[in-house]
C-alpha cells in the first residue's frame, strides 16, 4: 500500500529534523498535498529541468532535492521564469517537492558524515559540534594509514562522480597527510576553525580565490592543512544512497530511488 505524503514527512523530519537547519536555509515541502498518496520518491541533490523532468517521467510522486529551489525569495512563481515553470512541472504532475539541506548536513548519516565514511576516516568528530556532540557541521578524522596528498587526491577524485573540474589541491603532492577535516558542500568559513587549521589536509567543495589564497599563506607562516576542492555537487551526491537506505528501511512499500543525473553546473574546461 502507498503511504500518505504526511507519513513520509514525519519520517524525514525524524531523520533530518528541520529545528537542525540553519536560520537562513529554507528545508521542508515546497510544494504538494500532505494528504496526496506517495508510491515513488526519487532523491537528487539539485531540483533542476533535469532532474524534476527524470521525476516526472518515473511517475514518482515525491522528489526529495538536497537543495532548496527556493532559497532566496521570490516574488512570481511565473511559468517564464525557470523556477516558476519547474513548479508548474511538478504541481501539473503531482510530485510533491521536499528539501532536505542544511538539516541533512548535521545529523550523524549526513553529507559530510558519509564522505568521511566512504574516506574510511576513524574517530570521525564534527568540526562544529552542536549541542549534542555526535551532530554538527562537516566532520574531522584520521585516515587508518598516513598517506600523501598526491595519494588522497587520487582517492578522492575515484570515490565522486565525475565533473569537469575534478579535484584541485594546494600543497605537496607528496605531502604527509593523515588528519582529514572535511565539509560537503560550500565549506570556506570553515577554514579558520581551530579543528580544521590543525588537520593536514581540510577537503571540501566551491573554494574562492581569496579565502583559499589566505589559508595557505597562514599555513607557510604557522602551519595548517593543505586543501582539496572539489565539485560542490560532487561532494554530497553520495548522501543520497545513505538517505535512500533510511527511506528504505522506514517505508519498505515505498519504491525509492536515486538520482544519477550530473547536476554539476560545468560542462568542460580547458587545462593550460
Amino acid at each position: 500500500m502507498p503511504a500518505v505524503l504526511a507519513e513520509v514527512l514525519t519520517t524525514i523530519d525524524r531523520l533530518w529534523p528541520l529545528g537542525g537547519a540553519e536560520s537562513w536555509d529554507a528545508p521542508g515541502l515546497v510544494t504538494g498535498d500532505p494528504d496526496a498518496p506517495v508510491e515513488r520518491i526519487l532523491l537528487a541533490v539539485d531540483a533542476v529541468a533535469a532532474t524534476i523532468d527524470e521525476a516526472v517521467d518515473a511517475e514518482a510522486d515525491l522528489l526529495i532535492a538536497h537543495h532548496p529551489l527556493l532559497l532566496r525569495g521570490v516574488t512570481s512563481i511565473a511559468e517564464d521564469r525557470y523556477k516558476g515553470a519547474l513548479l508548474a512541472r511538478l504541481i501539473r504532475a503531482d510530485c510533491a517537492l521536499v528539501a532536505a539541506h542544511t538539516n541533512a548536513d548535521v545529523v550523524e548519516q549526513g553529507t559530510s558524515a558519509v564522505l568521511a565514511a566512504r574516506l574510511g576516516l576513524v574517530d570521525v568528530r564534527p568540526i562544529v559540534p552542536a549541542a549534542d556532540p555526535s551532530l554538527g557541521l562537516g566532520r574531522i578524522g584520521r585516515l587508518p594509514e598516513p598517506t600523501t596528498l598526491g595519494r588522497l587526491a587520487r582517492l578522492v577524485a575515484e570515490l565522486l562522480p565525475p565533473t569537469a573540474t575534478g579535484v584541485r589541491a594546494a600543497g605537496g603532492f607528496d605531502d604527509r597527510v593523515e588528519i582529514v577535516a572535511l565539509c560537503g558542500g560550500a565549506g570556506d568559513s570553515l577554514l579558520g576553525d581551530a579543528a580544521v587549521r590543525g588537520a593536514d589536509v581540510y577537503l571540501t567543495a566551491d573554494l574562492r580565490h581569496h579565502p583559499a589564497s589566505e589559508a595557505r599563506e597562514q599555513a607557510l607562516l604557522a602551519g595548517g592543512p593543505a586543501l582539496l576542492d572539489v565539485s560542490h555537487w560532487a561532494s554530497e551526491w553520495l548522501w543520497l544512497d545513505a538517505a535512500a537506505a533510511q527511506l528504505r528501511e522506514a517505508h519498505p512499500q515505498l519504491d525509492v530511488r536515486v538520482s544519477e543525473l550530473r547536476t554539476d553546473p560545468w560542462d568542460f574546461q580547458v587545462v593550460q
